[in-house]
């Protein structure tokens, strides 16, 4: 396995050769505005944020994305300025931010994006129930999705043709499926990747959106030359599936490419993984200390750490009722065990992700005036988005619990262990996309064996 000297002169010697525009819905930074009307930055967040941060202080390039809110209009003059330098220290980074009108946005990201997406592909819709693909999902397909994914391009193009040489253009994850055919259309040179951080479903799962629209995300990712996941499985399902939905395409199962049109596309295994010695650094700044000496207050003889996206298929639920039926059936427990939940909110605006959380809040009251006591609370919640925060309590665990149920990868369970001082174990469903590389490592459980998460 490479070191990270090594990982830096292959980058070194790859970049020299070609300039990189990096694509994804959230960016690296994000403008908030102040009391007093100025934009502030602070660290976008986001899993594709932490995996390229290590990059971004090492090696300039473009990254391009959505322009979240108010503050990063009034940096970009509402998209019409050009780049502009990432404002976070140590970071080499350009930023290029794509703008686009709020209720096309709202259809692209709020009904497409998610919950459609989002949950077709972690196998959370209801086939009984739901999805209901009615004129709204159609309507945001035509004037949301399509639209959106055609500004990002129109982005990219608009940098990738100032440059000297044809770019390597590496898209992110479900909300750029169509980026990659019309960037194609517009650089025919440019090297062009996606990386896909969730699971990819079986072809019969697909069938539960119109096929048009499973068609011409499959053709659009086909345009690309290297299309990355998380894990061999959800390699195997996109080739069925573009072999199912896709008419005139060669698929080598062997191989893992895909030929469309003259075109070649290689379909590969990258696992995303942690920059250790960041995470490290992180871990022992002043500011992780402090919250060290504040949660420790909060332990117990034994404490049970999450950290999460309050998001459905994370869990959450199952495994405080599975801590529920511990402190039930073992009494003895109560005052000596301590559940810590750091909790970040998620997506509030989508009905679905506002039920989980009204949820999740609930079980915790019932759990907490069920079990507590004058001087002692079972969980302890910390509903915010504080990644440093965070990595204290990893410092913390006894137990560290990730049980979801399915998702792409899982970068708490890798972050954890390498930050831990007490020797703690780490409790694994066996659907997570980290599983296999971390199975040696750790207890696997079931997501929805309760009994199996308490014992």
């Amino acid at each position: 396995m490479a070191d990270i000297a090594e990982l830096n002169e292959l980058c070194e010697a790859v970049f020299s050769k070609r300039p990189m525009i990096l694509v994804s819905n959230r960016g690296p930074v994000e403008h908030q505005m102040s009391g007093d009307g100025r934009p502030e930055a602070r660290r976008g967040s986001g899993s594709v944020v932490t995996a390229f941060s290590s990059m971004a202080q090492k090696f300039e390039f473009t990254w391009v994305a959505s322009a979240m809110g108010e503050g990063d209009r009034v940096v970009s003059d509402n998209g019409q300025a050009p780049h502009l330098r990432s404002p976070l220290p140590g970071h080499k980074i350009n930023l290029r931010y794509v703008v686009t009108p709020r209720r096309v946005y709202h259809k692209y990201y709020n009904i497409l994006c998610n919950p459609l997406l989002w949950f077709l592909q972690h196998y959370m819709w209801n086939p009984p129930y739901n999805p209901n693909v009615d004129a709204a999902v159609h309507d945001a397909w035509e004037t949301g999705y399509i639209p959106v994914n055609q500004a990002f391009a129109n982005a990219v193009i608009e940098e990738a043709r100032a440059l000297e040489q044809a770019p390597i253009v590496i898209g992110h994850d479900y909300h750029l499926y169509l980026m990659p055919e019309f960037v194609r259309q517009g650089v025919p040179d440019a090297v062009i990747q996606h990386f896909i951080h969730i699971p990819w479903p079986t072809p019969q799962y697909w069938h539960m959106v119109p096929d048009y629209i499973t068609r011409r995300i499959c053709e659009s990712l086909c345009a690309t030359d290297l299309l990355g996941f998380q894990t061999i499985g959800d390699v195997r399902c996109f080739l069925d599936t573009v072999g199912e939905f896709v008419p005139g395409a060669a698929v080598d199962r062997n191989d893992h490419t895909v030929d469309l049109k003259g075109h070649t596309t290689s379909v590969k295994v990258y696992p995303i993984s942690i920059n250790v010695e960041e995470v490290q650094r992180i871990a022992n700044t002043p500011r992780a200390r402090d919250y060290e000496t504040k949660l420790a207050e909060d332990t117990g003889e034994v404490t049970i750490v999450r950290i999460d996206r309050a998001e459905p298929n994370k869990n959450i639920v199952r495994g405080f009722r599975a801590y529920e039926l511990l402190l039930t059936r073992y009494p003895e427990l109560k005052g000596k065990v301590k559940f810590l939940a750091f909790l970040v909110p998620s997506r509030t605006h989508i009905r679905q992700y506002q039920r989980y959380m009204d949820e999740i809040q609930q079980v915790i009251q019932q759990i907490n005036n069920n079990h507590g006591t004058d001087d002692w609370q079972p969980i302890v919640p910390f509903i915010e988005n504080n990644y440093t925060q965070a990595i204290a309590g990893m410092k913390l665990y006894d137990v560290l619990l990730v049980n979801t149920i399915i998702e792409g990868m899982n970068l708490v369970a890798k972050e954890g262990p390498v930050v831990n001082n007490r020797d703690g174990v780490l409790v694994l469903s066996h659907s997570s996309g980290v599983y296999k590389q971390l199975a040696d490592g750790a207890l696997s459980v079931s997501p929805t064996d309760i009994e199996g998460t308490m014992e």
